[in-house]
């Protein structure tokens, strides 16, 4: 088996590097692997930073948008089993070979996700999100994956897949730009297997867009719009803050 780790990254020099490092650093799985960053039409150096990493492949999506960067990961990497973490996003030294692990141990699993940790936010934001992620997700998780078989939690920024099942369900939703894409996927994906949520494999990742957007507002955004394509199958948000660029543009559908 071999495991393909994709970034999309759009704008990251700040934090793309940190990313990274903590990618190398990590306990390294039995089989073979590979690490591809997606330079999203990025402006900045981005591209020059991830190049500066030794076995770091950059690959170039010139049209800006998550699952099109997604999508071109998924078509330029070679791995079996397919992880996507974000370019804000920093993994424990664990979290590779638990996804291998995992992958192996089932061979009916052909999705996995796991929650954030927020390495940059207030203690009361850690604790809110740490009560959110043993209380309503669990039970979230057993109503919507165990009992009614209509998708799973499923994070954009901390997931993994099967290739061969991604390629069957056609491949990423190019068409979503922002709010439900993690979760369609996610519902997708239920359709051919198992789906599940390790709290195990948990990333530590930026609180930035509840800085920029506000919590309330956020965390209602999230819940509604998985709500929303669990049961309708589209986003109900429409459009998008951008938080991963300074002047922070607006994007309407």
């Amino acid at each position: 088996m071999k495991i393909s780790i994709v970034i999309p990254a759009y704008n990251e020099e700040s934090i793309i590097g940190a990313c990274l490092e903590s990618v190398v650093n990590a306990d390294k799985p039995e089989c073979s692997l590979e690490v591809l960053v997606v330079n999203n039409a990025s402006t900045d150096q981005t591209e020059k930073i991830a190049r500066s990493f030794s076995g770091v492949t950059v690959i170039t999506e010139p049209k800006k948008g998550l699952t099109k960067a997604r999508e071109c990961g998924h078509r330029s990497s070679q791995g079996d089993v397919l992880m996507y973490i974000d370019a804000d996003t920093k993994i424990p030294k664990h979290l590779i070979r638990f996804v291998e692990e995992k992958f192996i141990e089932d061979p009916k699993l052909v999705a996995m996700s796991g929650p954030y940790k927020y390495h940059d936010w207030n203690w009361y934001g850690r604790l809110t999100l740490w009560l959110y992620h043993w209380t309503l997700v669990p039970l979230t998780q057993l109503v919507i994956n165990r009992l009614l078989n209509k998708g799973s939690i499923f994070y954009g920024g901390n997931f993994a897949l099967r290739r061969t099942l991604l390629e069957k369900i056609g491949g990423f939703d190019t068409g979503l730009e922002f709010w439900s894409e993690d979760t369609q996927i996610g519902r997708r994906m239920s359709r051919e297997g198992k789906v599940r949520f390790f709290h195990r494999a948990y990333v530590f990742t930026s609180a930035r867009r509840f800085y920029d957007e506000g919590f309330v507002r956020v965390l209602m955004r999230y819940i509604l719009n998985f709500f929303w394509d669990i049961f309708f199958h589209r986003p109900f948000t429409k459009g998008y803050t951008d938080v991963r660029t300074s002047d922070k543009t607006t994007r309407e559908n």
